[in-house]
């Protein structure tokens, strides 16, 4: 597929998200292909950018860097929230829970808690992590 000629192209595609370790985070090659349009926003553009070199019944494996994947881990994102902003809420270290803020509902894991304050970390779960993105192309709409 020319990255020039895209258009509004459709991919039916396998696909799994690994860990370098080997570690799999989500997969459907168990399952069948979905299907995706290029730059519809469901699928992050460091994951659309390799596949714009294959063609129906290409596999490919890319290693995405973790700024092209879910992000640099940023250690401003991790606060310190006053205990008393929750006070019938029962917290324990690792639970993820949704917190709001000014753009609505934005998910959150504990760190620690003491009885002062709650420490929650907001970056995305795999962030500051490159991603091994492994992908089988079945067909492509143009």
């Amino acid at each position: 597929m020319n990255a020039e000629c895209l258009g509004v192209v459709t991919v039916s595609l396998n696909f799994s998200l690994e860990l370098q370790g080997g570690e799999v985070i989500d997969s459907n090659f168990n399952s069948p292909p979905v299907t995706f349009t290029f730059g519809d926003g469901n699928m992050l553009s460091g994951f659309e950018e390799p596949l714009k070199a294959l063609n129906p019944g290409d596999e490919g494996c890319f290693l995405i860097p973790p700024e092209k994947a879910f992000g640099q881990y940023n250690t401003q994102n991790v606060q310190r929230i006053p205990r008393k902003q929750f006070p019938r809420q029962d917290f324990e270290p690792g639970a993820v829970f949704s917190f709001q803020n000014g753009d609505g509902e934005v998910p959150g894991v504990v760190l620690s808690l003491s009885n002062d304050e709650i420490v929650v970390d907001f970056n995305h779960p795999l962030a500051g992590k490159p991603i091994v993105f492994r992908v089988k192309i079945f067909n492509i709409l143009r």
